[in-house]
């Protein structure tokens, strides 16, 4: 009896594994592992004009699987698990070589965040414990060349930030909003304010028993203002006025952000670029981190916005999936990714279950109902504190997951090392003959500014080829702060000497594209190419 139990089991695993794999093969988008064993868990990740990638975890986490260089290790006495640690705790990808090198980094980055500066610096802010107040920048450098984190002395927070959100502004300061216990924003280079903070009230306004106030979602709208969502609500922040100028109305469907994480992205903009929509994505049940439920299903409801309407209302649809810290990313053509997360519990240490394998990809300009298209899965579980971003390529990079308080191996859902790339359908072989290349770019473009991009292509051009400028976001728990995707406004490509030429206006002013460098690509069909870095300067 029990020879014929295992094998109808067996029959069975295999009938199973059979149609996954069919299914898998029918969906878009393909997988690739790109590094075994990267050290350390990434929580936070952000791509360099230098195409490196930054990858940055805690610091007192204990041992990672990177060692610094021989005599760089980090002394202090109050760390609980390593007073001496010559542990890598950061480290930086080359894309070229999918090599890993080692970064030191000193004080505790946990639940930081960061942004970069127009100069392509990484600025990095906040985390726990010794890293509360302090200021980190890392100024990136060619793959051959050294640079390193530097910490700050000379500057510091005026109120410690943990949980909190960095956003450009169009003069290329950085504006960092609220964080557990701190309703406040401030900003870097700090502003000449009484206390160096300012009191936002509405981030206290939104706090609840949980928190869900904390990592709010900001986006920097076409006119110069902020959209600032938390728990369930949003404003339209004046920095300059200090001042709420607009409520939105309320967000159904419970909490989204941290520790009831959804996420959201600005959609690109275009146009005469006066219109800024808003999307937001998933959430858990509130209730789930208080009763520290791994079960509860998450939402799969999402709203979008048009936060520049005289009169916006939600607009709801549903994802084919419940999904908490799903990350939404922007993809070159203007659709957005959503993967990683879980399809139950919430935000914390072991506190989700039900890993969501598939990616969905939004696309926003189809009709409510037909926006969503499911994608090829993953095997990989990425669950808390995982992250990915948009690359050069085209392609996204998944980092990081570490459930644990610190690196364990042997959980149903272990910390992870391994870093993958997903290929969106537009990359697959039978759309290469479409595939632009960027030929000829000027390196540097400033507001408004005329210029000329030169493309080639296998197949003729049979219609627009758009020009759009995606910037480097610092993505760490289920949002990429900064995030943002321009249309410029173009001319219908003419050939020139074997290739197309295409006349583009550079994005008006900071408050449609903060200045700083952009990841430019040329969008043939749906197709984009691999991007030049530009650098947008007033």
């Amino acid at each position: 009896m029990a020879k014929y139990a295992s094998s109808s089991r067996w029959l069975l695993q295999s009938l199973i594994f059979t149609i996954l794999s069919t299914v898998r093969a029918q969906l878009p988008g393909t997988w690739e592992l790109l590094v075994p064993n990267a050290g350390v868990a990434s929580m936070h990740t952000a791509v360099t004009r230098f195409n490196t990638v930054v990858l940055l975890d805690r610091t007192n986490i204990g041992p990672s699987r990177k060692m610094l260089p021989k005599g760089h290790c980090r002394i202090d006495s109050n760390d609980v698990v390593l007073k001496k640690d010559c542990f890598a705790h950061s480290v930086v990808l080359d894309l070229q070589t999918n090599q890993i090198r080692p970064l030191m980094i000193l004080t505790d980055t946990w639940c930081s965040s960061g942004q970069f500066l127009p100069d392509g610096t990484l600025v990095q802010t906040g985390g726990d414990l010794d890293g509360f107040k302090k200021i980190r920048k890392f100024e990136p450098c060619e793959p051959g060349e050294f640079c390193d984190w530097v910490e700050l002395k000379d500057v510091e927070l005026a109120n410690g930030r943990w949980y909190a959100t960095n956003q450009i502004l169009p003069d290329g300061t950085v504006i960092i909003v609220g964080g557990r216990g701190t309703n406040t924003v401030e900003y870097y280079p700090p502003r000449k304010t009484k206390n160096g903070a300012i009191e936002l009230k509405f981030l206290a306004d939104v706090e609840d028993n949980q928190m869900d106030n904390l990592y709010p979602y900001v986006h920097l709208l076409p006119n110069g203002h902020l959209f600032i969502f938390a728990n369930n609500k949003a404003v339209m922040y004046d920095h300059e006025g200090n001042r709420v100028i607009r409520d939105y109305p309320a967000l159904s469907g419970g909490p989204r952000n941290y520790p009831s994480a959804g996420s959201s992205v600005m959609l690109a903009l275009e146009g005469d670029f006066s219109t800024a929509g808003i999307v937001i994505c998933g959430g858990a049940q509130y209730g789930a981190f208080i009763e520290r439920s791994t079960d509860t299903p998450a939402h799969g409801s999402c709203g979008r916005i048009v936060a520049t309407d005289p009169k916006p209302g939600w607009e709801m649809e549903d994802m084919p999936y419940g999904r908490i810290m799903g990350d939404m990313v922007m993809l070159p053509t203007g659709d957005t990714l959503i993967v990683n997360g879980a399809q139950a519990g919430t935000q914390g240490f072991e506190m989700a279950s039900n890993p969501c394998l598939y990616p969905v990809l939004y696309r926003p300009d189809q009709p409510v109902g037909l926006r969503f298209m499911t994608l090829n899965p993953g095997t990989v579980p990425r669950m808390y504190h995982s992250t990915a971003n948009l690359l050069p390529d085209g392609r996204v990079l998944i980092a990081g997951s570490n459930p644990h308080y610190f690196y364990k191996f042997g959980a149903e859902f272990p910390t992870e090392l391994r870093l993958e790339t997903f290929s969106p359908e537009y990359l697959s072989p039978d759309r290469a003959n479409v595939r632009p290349v960027i030929e000829g770019i000027p390196e540097t473009v400033r507001y408004g500014e005329a210029f000329d991009v030169f493309v080639s292509v296998s197949l003729p051009v049979v219609g627009i080829i758009e020009v759009n400028f995606g910037n480097a976001p610092f993505a760490t728990h289920s949002f990429s702060q900064g995030q943002r995707l321009v249309k410029l406004n173009v001319t219908p490509s003419v050939p020139d000497s074997g290739r197309y030429r295409i006349k583009c206006t550079a994005p008006p002013n900071g408050a449609v594209a903060p200045p700083g460098y952009y990841m430019v690509f040329a969008v043939n069909q749906g197709v984009p190419s691999v991007a030049r870095w530009v650098h947008l300067v007033a």
